[in-house]
Order: structure tokens, then sequence, then C-alpha cells
């Protein structure tokens, strides 16, 4: 089954199996933007197999300028048990420094919330770190709204193998 793809902005697409690379190159960006260059461990492969693998689960939007991968959206999709419908859940929008101010990010947004309403989601959500006052600022300005009364919790590395653990 196709999915609707709405028009998007003309510097906006999707991803490409091409674009791996410059998606890598962002997503190493982005760490280091948000303080911790170390912590990237995806691979070239793992991201292809991800993305354009038989059963994709992890999708992206490229913007580009001046014939140039310069901003992406990767996302997949979330779902709401009291809607009964999907939605889109934004891991990382991330335009390169030299491109800021260019629209890009505004139109990754944009792009996103027409793909999500296009296909009658439910809801289009991300987390931004608190001290990135830019990004806060940003995203008020298009009318998100925090969700003040709720606290997202993980469970990673040792905490997630500990609680993987059959019962005691």
């Amino acid at each position: 089954m196709t999915l609707p793809m709405p028009e998007l902005h003309p510097a906006i697409r999707p991803a490409a199996e091409a674009d791996v690379p410059a998606l890598i190159g962002l997503i190493k960006e982005l760490a280091t933007y948000e303080r911790e260059p170390d912590a990237v461990k995806i691979t070239e492969e793992q991201l292809t197999a991800l993305l354009f693998g038989p059963d994709p689960r992890v999708y992206a939007l490229v913007a580009e300028d001046q014939q140039r991968v310069a901003g992406m959206a990767i996302y997949f999709l979330n779902f709401s048990t009291w809607e009964g419908k999907l939605g889109i859940y934004l891991e990382d929008l991330y335009v390169s420094p030299e491109s800021r101010g260019s629209g890009l990010g505004k139109a990754l947004l944009q792009s996103l919330a027409a793909i999500a309403a296009a296909r009658d989601y439910g809801r289009f959500e991300w987390a931004v770190l608190d001290w990135n006052q830019p990004a806060l600022d940003f995203y008020h300005s298009l009318g998100a709204v925090p969700m003040e009364e709720w606290t997202v919790h993980r469970l990673a590395g040792d905490a997630l193998v500990q609680a993987a653990k059959p019962y005691a």
C-alpha cells in the first residue's frame, strides 16, 4: 500500500539511498551541537537498512541548499491508543549552520506536518533539549506547545539489559 505524499516545499524531498553519507554527516554535526560528539554509533550500512530495507521503520526528508543536502528530518511512526491513529515522531531535525535562517528548518517541519495531515495521522511530536532556546523559540513560533505534564523516560544500556532479565 502506497501512502499519500503531499506536495512538499521545493527544497524538501524524501531521502534517497544516495543521501545516506550526507545524513550520517548531519547526524554527527547534530551530535556535536548537542554536546555529545562521541555518542554517534550508527553506520551508513545501518542507516541504509533502516531507511531502505524491505520493511522500513524509519523515514527521512532532506533539505537541499545549492544542490547539496543541508538539512534533515528523521522520523518514525508512533501510535495513539486514545485516538486510534498513527502519528509522526520526529527523532532529529537539523540544518547545517551555513544554511540556517534560510527557511529550511521551517520547510522540513511544514513538510512533516503536511505528511501527517495527508495521511490522517493524529499527531506530530518531538523532544527538545531544555537548554536549546533557539529551537524552543522556533517551535513555539510555529504553534507547537510543550507537553509540560509529561516527562520522557528512557531505558538504555545496562539499565535496559537489567530490565530485560527474567523475573527473579
